[in-house]
């Protein structure tokens, strides 16, 4: 668990994980900006071929990204790249994405997990994408 003095300082990333929620759902604003809280998804602002921001979460204490399982086919394996699902506060539900090595690119699973944002200290967004989450 992070260090106490640690505790409940999950704003910042929160933040930034509300405005990615945003965008996924299509409800932003035309600012131009860059970086994990650009406005929009993809290169440009009006690009509608994109739905997921992929993001990677790190351990506060350990600085190590966060992993998780997920069983594709019968074979189990650990991701580090997410999709953001809902927020609620400090708790974070993600979808795992897994890299396709035939397609070299992210895939939605059908698994999610729930995460305390005290125990994140940092947040890497990747570039924007298209994945079916159905």
């Amino acid at each position: 668990m992070c260090d106490e003095q640690k505790k409940n300082n999950c704003s910042c990333i929160a933040e930034i994980l509300r405005k990615i929620l945003m965008l996924q759902k299509q409800d932003f604003d035309n600012e131009c900006h860059a970086g994990c809280d650009k406005p929009f998804l993809g290169p440009v602002c009006n690009s509608i071929c994109y739905n997921t921001r992929p993001f990677m979460l790190y351990n506060c204490c350990t600085g190590e990204p966060w992993s998780f399982p997920y069983t594709i086919n019968g074979v189990t394996n650990t991701s580090t790249v997410f999709r953001i699902e809902s927020l609620d506060d400090c708790c974070c539900t993600c979808r795992i994405l897994y890299l396709d090595p035939t397609t070299n690119q992210y895939v939605a699973t059908t698994e999610f997990f729930t995460i305390d944002l005290n125990c994140v200290g940092a947040i890497k967004c990747l570039a924007d994408i298209f994945v079916d989450v159905c």
